[in-house]
């Protein structure tokens, strides 16, 4: 049996982190922390467009080396989807190796994480107001129903959104 792949996609500071390690962890499986936090971290000036890209590559192979790791679930903290809409946002562009990644790549279940829990600073965050914090969640939503992938919304405290995660994968047979 292959691998599914559980993307946990969501604006910032929506518990995708904290989902997906928990997730993992109640799974018995690998998770692909989220690239770009490593990878910004260790950046000492403003991030550009071929900085997205790198930050891309970097995800995918990621995901591609914990996928050989993986027990019959890979939980993915964010996909290329993310890395679009951050490109198309900060850039009003989206690498073409992106977007061919995006229409070969395939997941399972897409877990999108709900914008009720408080906003919480982190240097790498950009957009902590209810407006962009709604804009992106809308922009994530839109994704996830057009992928023909099963997706849900994952809501409220970590235990609940976990508990959510379970039974969606649970009820969808994944």
């Amino acid at each position: 049996m292959s691998v599914r792949k559980i993307v946990v996609i969501g604006p910032e500071s929506t518990g995708k982190s904290t989902l997906s390690a928990a997730l993992a962890e109640a799974l018995q499986t690998a998770w692909v922390p989220e690239y770009a936090r490593e990878y910004l971290t260790n950046l000492s000036r403003n991030y550009t467009e071929n900085d997205l890209l790198e930050i891309a590559r970097g995800q995918i192979s990621s995901e591609d080396l914990l996928s050989k790791k993986a027990d019959r679930f890979l939980i993915c903290d964010t996909n290329l989807y993310v890395h679009k809409v951050w490109s198309e946002h900060s850039f009003h562009n989206c690498h073409r190796w992106m977007l061919e990644q995006l229409a070969t790549r395939r997941y399972d279940l897409y877990l999108l994480t709900n914008i009720d829990m408080a906003w919480t600073y982190d240097p790498l965050r950009e957009h902590g107001s209810d407006y962009w914090r709604n804009y992106f969640y809308l922009q994530y939503k839109d994704i996830v129903i057009n992928s023909g992938v099963p997706w849900t919304t994952v809501s409220g405290t970590p235990n609940d959104r976990l508990d959510a995660a379970i039974h969606a994968i649970e009820t969808l047979g994944i």
